[in-house]
């Protein structure tokens, strides 16, 4: 789960239990809301704990066998 998915978690988890206020049968909003919050917490934890201590520079190793081209000129 990258960090945008676990953003959206935390929002549509946030807006499901403070902005929605209806009923349906055998489902408690508000629940389902804290779980998509804690599940977009903990996605966005594992990202930074996995992803964030990788480095990000790039190892360029200089070639091993330099060919040298020369043009010819016709006088």
């Amino acid at each position: 789960m990258g960090i945008g998915a676990s953003i959206f978690l935390i929002v549509l988890g946030a807006i499901f239990t403070f902005a929605l206020d209806f009923d349906v049968a055998g489902i408690d909003i508000d629940v389902i809301g804290w779980i998509f919050m804690i599940g977009g917490v903990l996605g966005l934890l594992f990202t930074t704990l996995i992803w964030g201590p990788r480095s990000r520079a790039t190892i360029v190793s200089e070639p091993t066998h330099v060919r040298r081209v020369e043009e010819r000129t016709e006088i």
